[in-house]
């Protein structure tokens, strides 16, 4: 806690900090970490924990976080829940920000972490006046600026901000050569996890931006996983022993990925796949569909989608800008889950390929455990192929 009498030290010598949107909108607020001029798409996420996650979250590269949670770096952060070796998103914006953990899993105060990782924060913003005005405008882009940079300079710069639209993202966030995974999910050390029994099929992981969490779960599936780069020759998977692939998440406009759709196309009916977020935009263009872009996404851990052939409705964790329209899908491709929220498509299939893919993050990461039977039905799927 802060000693009494003693203002806690962001509040000692504060910095104005300004998030200037490219149509003319200024929020005001001060600044920590890195002094800079950040530019990016803004986006909001309404979980309320797991901060920690979402910015090492590949998925958000090239984008400004705001988060709609009152208080974030109340449990710190660790090694374990990262889900990738830095932070990818550009700034994050916040209501307040607190300097002191207080979580028993914590092994560094959030601040001293995000400053350290050269983040350009904003604090002390009406995040409600933001994520209102998102909602209305869409995600747009702009400049958060923590230099003291006053918003008038920036009002020019902020109109030439790029959002997302028409660029490949996933070269700059994915492995440039393969790798094996091996870890599983996170136990408590007295409740270690149990070791997988049987054969243990091995799959490809197509790293368009992939989260641990999600290598994770297959690995608590019994498979052995081997991570590869976006730009893998069909043929190359095709060869390599695999059970099956799974198309990972990733940043960015899934129509911009080059040779993404064709690679997939060729390995539709020849091994099973999975695809996920990213993976299920880029499996829904090798099929045939076509991509576009919602007003302001779905980022957050809470929302609800319907599992068509059961009705059962799953609240899901989702971080995406895109997705695929679903009156452009080919017949023979089922449309298997929906968001109860706006309609969008949530899930494809074509059962005869062995192909699943579904538009939210079944691993979470943050966010709920419904959907985990996504991993078991793949792995079932690897496991028939070699046995």
């Amino acid at each position: 806690m802060t000693g009494a009498g003693r203002l806690p030290r962001l509040l000692e010598s504060p910095r104005p900090a300004h998030l200037v949107l490219r149509d003319g909108t200024v929020f005001a607020g001060w600044a920590a970490g890195a002094a800079a001029v950040v530019e990016g798409e803004v986006v909001f996420n309404t979980s309320m924990s797991g901060y920690q996650e979402m910015l090492t979250d590949p998925s958000y590269h090239g984008q400004i976080l705001t988060l709609t949670t009152a208080h974030v770096g109340q449990v710190g952060v660790n090694a374990a829940d990262a889900e990738s070796d830095r932070i990818w998103a550009r700034a994050l914006v916040v209501q307040d920000l607190d300097l002191e953990p207080s979580s028993w899993r914590s092994e560094a105060g959030a601040e001293a972490w995000l400053a350290a990782q050269g983040l350009a924060i904003g604090w002390g913003f009406d995040t409600r006046a933001i994520v209102r005005h998102v909602r209305t405008a869409g995600a747009v882009p702009g400049l958060l600026a923590t230099d003291g940079s006053p918003p008038p300079a920036l009002l020019e710069r902020a109109a030439r901000a790029r959002g997302t639209d028409g660029r490949d993202l996933t070269r700059e966030v994915a492995c440039s050569a393969p790798a094996d995974w091996r870890e599983g999910p996170w136990r408590s050390p007295s409740h270690p996890a149990a070791a997988a029994a049987g054969p243990q099929p091995r799959v490809a992981v197509v790293d368009y931006g992939v989260k641990r969490s999600i290598l994770r779960r297959l690995v608590a599936e019994g498979l052995a996983v081997r991570v590869v780069p976006p730009a893998t020759p069909a043929a190359e998977l095709l060869g390599g022993g695999y059970a099956g692939v799974l198309l990972s998440n990733g940043p960015g406009d899934p129509a911009a990925v080059a040779g993404a759709a064709a690679m997939i196309g060729e390995l539709v009916g020849r091994l099973p796949i999975l695809g996920i977020c990213m993976g299920c935009q880029l499996l829904g263009l090798a099929l045939g569909g076509r991509t576009v872009k919602l007003p302001f996404g779905h980022h957050g851990g809470n929302h609800p989608v319907r599992e068509l052939s059961t009705g059962r409705v799953l609240i899901t964790s989702q971080n995406h800008n895109y997705v695929v329209q679903e009156s452009s899908l080919p017949r023979e491709v089922e449309v298997t889950h929906i968001n109860l929220t706006d309609g969008t498509l949530e899930g494809l299939a074509l059962a005869a390929a062995a192909i699943s893919a579904v538009q939210y993050h079944p691993e979470a990461g943050p966010g709920p455990n419904d959907s985990l039977g996504v991993f078991q039905t793949f792995a079932e799927r690897c496991r028939r192929r070699v046995s």
